[in-house]
């Protein structure tokens, strides 16, 4: 059987991410999700700064799409 590589569908958002969302690409790239970058087309894998998981305090699911400003533990920027 030949090795076969698949993404999930992406879901493009323009809406400002949660300064405590992570991901690979932005150890890689230097940005969240640039869906320009062909090593991150598709990639999903993300995780929340502040439980250093992928649910965030909120027990929700955390992903690019979601960490987005309506959800109650979403922080525009770093509190004094």
């Amino acid at each position: 059987m030949v090795f076969q590589k698949y993404y999930d569908e992406t879901r493009p958002t323009r809406e400002s991410a949660c300064i405590h969302l992570r991901s690979k690409a932005m150890y890689v790239t230097g940005e969240l999700k640039n869906p320009e970058h062909p090593d991150e087309l598709g990639s999903q894998d993300c995780w929340c700064n502040m439980t250093q998981h992928v649910k965030g305090p909120d027990q929700a699911d955390v992903d690019r799409c979601s960490c987005t400003p309506g959800r109650q533990c979403y922080r525009d920027s770093y509190e004094v």
